[in-house]
């Protein structure tokens, strides 16, 4: 009984838990409400710039606020065609330069940017930068620390599922079963999951940084450069939370026409 209680509850959750993102157009799952991540993401962001050191004052500095606002802006006017102008109300940017040799950059919800000093050999210029932070501030509009949030409820949710049904197996079959559960789980959900918000962002991506101005063509060259500093030590990509660089590359071609159009539809023009 307990077990088709739990199932229940499952199922509950999932139908009242699906949201369509203007964005994607998507329904996704999300258990966890803006009102209640962003003073948390607010909150979270402002320790980390107290426990690191901001870099200010610089060219660098000033090229990250820069390219940020312009894609802070290419956002706007893109929620706005979408007939979305409201969805970015919430949001309270911010673009910080942090001095860390990690290749890292990161958009925490309701727009909250970090590019560490690591990453800027690797995106030499304003376009690359753009091709970062317009893929890190994708994952902030689709929402995709939410759906993760909620994707990771789920899965220890299931896990209280494989305890219920095989809590009259012995010890040894218990803990059997949850390991089976937890590699399943993850590789054949999680990291797809992850992968798949990847392949989103860098889709959104494309479009935000070619409605902000800069030439989506030029994302493939910072990728290739991407792709050269992992020197081929990425793990296979059923076991990783990204794209391989050879399937990111690829998927990025074929996205480049869509991009082109829609920044041609809010005045944006390439040749």
């Amino acid at each position: 009984m307990k077990k088709y209680l739990l199932l229940g509850v499952c199922a509950l959750g999932l139908v009242y838990s699906c949201a369509t993102n203007p964005l994607t157009g998507k329904k996704s799952l999300n258990f966890v409400s803006n009102s209640e991540l962003f003073p948390s993401s607010f909150q979270q962001y402002g320790t980390f710039l107290k426990e690191n050191k901001v870099i200010t004052g610089t060219a660098d500095a000033k090229r990250v606020e820069t390219v940020g606002m312009r894609i802070k802006a290419a956002a706007e006017k893109y929620l706005t065609y979408l007939g979305q102008n409201q969805y970015l109300n919430d949001y309270r940017w911010e673009y910080k330069l942090i001095d860390n040799k990690e290749v890292n950059a990161w958009c925490m919800p309701g727009g909250k940017i970090v590019v560490y000093s690591g990453i800027l050999p690797i995106t030499k210029d304003d376009t690359g930068l753009a091709t970062v932070m317009g893929h890190e501030v994708s994952h902030a509009l689709a929402n995709h620390g939410a759906q993760r949030m909620s994707a990771g409820q789920l899965q220890q949710l299931g896990a209280v599922g494989v305890a219920v049904a095989t809590g009259s197996q012995s010890a040894e079959n218990q803990q059997m079963w949850q390991q089976y559960y937890g590699l399943g789980s993850q590789v054949g959900v999680m990291l797809p999951f992850s992968r798949s918000h990847e392949s989103e962002a860098d889709k959104i991506g494309l479009t935000l940084m070619a409605i902000a101005g800069y030439n989506p063509d030029d994302a493939i060259v910072f990728w290739q450069r991407m792709a050269a500093k992992s020197n081929g030590q990425a793990p296979p990509e059923f076991l990783s939370t990204h794209p391989s660089d050879a399937t990111r590359i690829a998927n990025l071609k074929a996205l480049i026409p869509e991009a082109k159009a829609t920044a041609a539809k809010v005045g944006i023009i390439y040749r």
